[in-house]
């Protein structure tokens, strides 16, 4: 096992768990809440609830290793749509009024790394039957 498989089992995990959390977040406070919200700020409220649930099954297959590469796609894209409808006015930093888009942009960046690279360590993807041994290491190499 390499060491960079293991580095990466780290990453899915961690991010997985990281929005797994504000999809569950987005739950508990009431989806409606954040439709009415995404509204406020200008994006179709319904995309509160696809990001809500994409944010919590997203996170739960990234923890257990299922279509890594799919969620962590579709997380890019809700990432840059934080940077840019929410974050960006205030800085990479931030200004004292608001987070900045440091954060996000780090969770855009590990879940880029997922899309290039995959996750095969401890993954539901690895067993599937469809799934090519050795599959991710192979675009790792080219």
């Amino acid at each position: 096992m390499k060491k960079q498989e293991i580095g990466t089992f780290l990453l899915r995990v961690m991010l997985g768990i990281t929005f797994l959390m504000h999809g569950l977040s987005k739950f508990q406070s009431g989806l409606d809440n954040i439709s009415g919200w995404f509204q406020s700020i200008g994006i179709p409220g319904f995309m509160g609830y696809v990001v809500g649930t994409i944010e919590l099954v997203g996170g739960i297959a990234l923890i257990l290793g299922l279509g890594t590469r799919i969620i962590s796609a579709l997380l890019i894209f809700i990432m840059a749509g934080a940077i840019v409808y929410v974050k960006f006015p205030a800085g990479f930093m931030g200004n004292g009024e608001g987070a900045g888009f440091e954060l996000d942009l780090i969770l855009m960046i590990i879940a880029l790394h997922l899309v290039l690279n995959g996750s095969r360590f401890l993954s539901i993807d690895s067993k599937l039957p469809n799934h090519k041994k050795g599959q991710d290491s192979e675009i790792i190499a080219s």
